[in-house]
């Protein structure tokens, strides 16, 4: 293989590891918004979305833009059927969250990596939570809120796991080349 054949490889390879954050974050909306339960509808399903949205962003910041969390809020509102633009809004603000705390969250270590990851399921949640509340002028249960919540969390440690070998095969070599 020639040094121009090895140049235009890895370009392109670059361009698809740009975009691997992103459609890590639309699979997990895809798969999250499947309609199968295991449980008949009584637990609701977790917000697998927002796993990728945290890890890249404490891990390559410069993967995941506001705007590919918008992208991805936007898809989560879409296949969700609910309000529009409740997860987009509530994606973008933990975003924000997340990315001025960063130093404090990427510093967390085992458990305290999955408090952390906590911490943004909570803000989004509850975000969600209140932009329903003043979407519809009343106060929702909080009950379904607090699931989804605790299905997120309880999901993470998987999703955390896909996610990092993803970034270790596909995006990790990368990174400290020019």
């Amino acid at each position: 293989m020639g040094i121009a054949e090895r140049a235009g490889f890895l370009v392109s390879w670059r361009s698809f590891s740009v975009l691997v954050p992103v459609l890590c974050g639309f699979g997990a909306v895809l798969i999250s918004n499947l309609p199968l339960s295991l449980t008949n509808g009584l637990i609701p399903a977790p917000l697998l979305g927002l796993a990728p949205i945290y890890f890249w962003c404490l891990v390559r910041p410069d993967l995941m833009t506001p705007a590919a969390v918008f992208a991805i809020g936007v898809l989560e509102d879409i296949m969700a059927g609910g309000p529009p633009g409740v997860w987009t809004l509530s994606f973008v603000i933990t975003y924000a969250v997340i990315e001025r705390q960063r130093d404090a969250f990427a510093g967390l270590p085992g458990l305290g990596a999955v408090l952390g990851f906590a911490t943004a399921a909570l803000i989004t949640c509850a975000s969600a939570y209140f932009i329903i509340a003043l979407y519809y002028w009343h106060i929702p249960l909080l009950a379904p809120i607090v699931a989804e919540l605790a299905m997120t969390v309880a999901f993470y440690i998987p999703a955390a796991y896909v996610i990092g070998v993803i970034h270790r095969r596909l995006v990790g070599p990368l990174r400290s080349e020019p």
